[in-house]
């Protein structure tokens, strides 16, 4: 009797688990330890979530580590139970506090999502302009505008809040988007920092349903403005072939390429985004870089300090407007979201802390000794290029840079005045 009562409470509380994301023999097993130690549904979650979690990581798996621990005890009943939950509890924190190692070539897997895109236009309801979604008085924050051009993003970058934002796989454009760019209103009198690449890749799409067409237009109506692409990919081509006003901006997000082939999964190669950005940047387009986000893992300062090598080797600091720092930084739902994809990633076998808005990130000193790496590295463009640090605390810049501006205000400022005096006298 007490079998099957707690079979038939098995069924209600594996459905607040991710138990239906395990593959059947894993199903199995699970089912049989719960079954065995009468789990609570905490339980469930915590022996469901360890098991995706050391198959992403690549490490021997929750039932075999459940058998070894079997195996080493002789208590029995609620002492086992709670004792191997200890046991096993100690063995994550323990690969999560080692230093993450990524192999070269990521194990074959299956894909990064079960269906494949579909591209639609929708009427969008929405507001297409706004603040910066992760603005905040708590970071020292360059008061970026946003344009959001496209909803939901074909690449899968593991750690990316995008994923959290929309449901479905489906990428839409919305219909009436000329019409809305048309109704924003800027003040003439001020200079505004507009990025794309928030909600969607700002590239990737090239331009499709006009899209942009219509921000190069935007941006010759508002001359005022520094329009800034964002972006992961190679696809560059309609701007080598058209007429791009002096206040448009292509940035590009880089991480090396260990990095890219393990977590960025779908986006271009390294060598592909600074080949690209240097086809922009030889049409008089200026360019940015954003290191970010910036991973810490064993071998990762040779890995970042190649890559900056890369970019003082083929570009003048002359042609690059800013460059960011920022560490891995996500919300929470990301990891649920993570571990229903059954795909291999590292990106949470990691020391994690909350920061002010309860976001994941790194310990201190971790993002600290990524920054400085990372900006002396640059030793050659101080004071001929402006960098930041995006989503940081203030004291993270004192720490790296050796200075902070008071308020983001004055860093907007800073940030705008610097790249102002990037921009070619015409395109």
């Amino acid at each position: 009797m007490l079998a099957l009562a707690y079979s038939e409470k098995f069924i209600r509380i594996k459905q607040h688990t991710l138990f239906n994301t395990l593959d059947t023999t894993g199903q199995e097993a699970i089912r049989d330890i719960a079954m065995a130690n009468r789990l609570t549904r905490q339980e469930l979650q915590q022996i469901v979530d360890a098991a995706i979690d050391l198959e992403m990581w690549d490490e021997k798996s929750l039932v075999a580590r459940w058998q070894e621990l079997r195996q080493a005890s002789r208590l029995q009943g609620r002492e086992f139970k709670k004792w191997a939950l200890r046991q096993l509890a100690g063995q994550l924190a323990s690969l999560r506090d080692s230093t993450t190692l990524y192999h070269g070539q990521p194990r074959r897997q299956r894909p990064y999502r079960s269906r494949k895109i579909q591209l639609e236009q929708q009427p969008g309801a929405r507001q297409i302009f706004g603040m910066c979604p992760v603005r905040s008085e708590k970071t020292l924050c360059c008061n970026l505008r946003t344009i959001d051009a496209v909803q939901n993003c074909g690449f899968g970058c593991s750690y990316c809040s995008i994923q959290t934002m929309y449901a479905g796989s489906n990428i839409s454009f919305d219909q009436h988007f000329r019409d809305k760019l048309e109704a924003i209103d800027l003040d003439p009198d001020r200079h505004y920092h507009i990025g794309t690449g928030q909600s969607s890749d700002a590239l990737v799409w090239g331009n499709r349903y006009n899209i942009l067409e219509d921000m190069l237009q935007f941006a010759r109506k508002w001359p005022q403005a520094l329009i800034e692409f964002k972006t992961k990919s190679k696809n560059v081509d309609y701007l080598l072939h058209t007429d791009v006003p002096r206040n448009v901006v292509c940035s590009w997000s880089l991480n090396p390429d260990i990095i890219i082939r393990n977590e960025e999964h779908l986006t271009a190669s390294l060598i592909e985004r600074l080949t690209a950005a240097r086809a922009v940047a030889d049409r008089n387009i200026r360019v940015g870089f954003h290191l970010h986000p910036m991973l810490h893992y064993q071998g990762w300062g040779q890995d970042y300090s190649n890559l900056i090598a890369l970019i003082l080797e083929r570009f003048q600091p002359e042609e690059v407007v800013f460059i960011s720092f920022g560490a891995l930084t996500f919300p929470r739902p990301i990891l649920k979201k993570l571990r229903t994809y059954g795909i291999k990633s590292r990106i949470n076998q990691t020391p994690m802390t909350a920061n002010p808005e309860g976001k994941l990130t790194y310990p201190d000193p971790i993002k600290t000794q990524l920054f400085r790496h990372a900006y002396h590295a640059f030793t050659a463009w101080h004071g001929r290029v402006f960098f930041y640090l995006c989503m940081e605390e203030a004291r993270f810049w004192d720490q790296s840079f050796g200075y902070r501006y008071p308020d983001n205000a004055t860093m907007e400022a800073a940030l705008m005045q610097s790249a102002w005096d990037k921009l070619p006298a015409s395109a």
